[in-house]
């Protein structure tokens, strides 16, 4: 297992999935990690592709078991994790490993293998700007977006225990510093 792990974490909105997209469309070896969550997709997501959906009860079974190297219960009865047997699978290929995970979970994982894991938040510019993001984006009710705006302003407080922090405020030129961060990490 020689590879190598980079793991973003960010509030909702942040454009996280967008930065990461672009990262898998380059020359990097990059191999995303499908997270686990006990949420219900949203638009067109599919079970093993986005996400592993699995019901509450399924994924505090797959707890017990051990089956997570990090795990989260991050609104009430809506925990999202990453399967160990994700990370083998991707390591094993010879390939480095891409995760969207949430703070607490990158905190974890970064934690875990230490040097061989490059974490790198993606701050929106304001809490307004993010706002204004997650009610154009139309997947979330009102009084979903006022929970995911209180938590990202908690989840905003964990930035500065991250390797880079990237503020989102112009989508091609944040794209391009983790392009730069994450080849510098995997060319050390």
């Amino acid at each position: 297992m020689s590879g190598k792990l980079i793991l973003f974490s960010a509030p909702s909105g942040s454009g996280k999935s967008t930065i990461i997209n672009y990262l898998l469309k380059q020359d990097l070896r990059l191999r995303f990690s499908i997270s686990a969550t006990s949420r219900l997709p949203r638009g067109e997501e599919r079970h093993g592709v986005e996400y592993y959906f699995l019901s509450p009860d399924e994924f505090r079974k797959r707890i017990e078991k051990g089956d997570f190297l990090e795990y989260e219960e991050v609104y009430a009865e809506t925990f999202y994790g990453t399967l160990k047997e994700e990370v083998e699978r991707i390591l094993e290929g010879g390939d480095n490993v891409l995760f969207d995970v949430d703070v607490a979970g990158g905190c974890n994982i970064k934690e875990y293998y230490g040097s061989r894991a490059l974490s790198i938040f993606i701050q929106p510019p304001s809490i307004d700007e993010l706002c204004k993001r997650l009610t154009k984006r139309g997947t979330d009710a009102p009084e979903v977006i006022e929970s995911r705006i209180a938590k990202a302003e908690y989840e905003m407080s964990f930035a500065r225990r991250f390797d880079v922090v990237i503020v989102n405020d112009d989508l091609l030129q944040a794209q391009k510093e983790a392009l730069r961060v994450v080849k510098d990490f995997l060319t050390q």
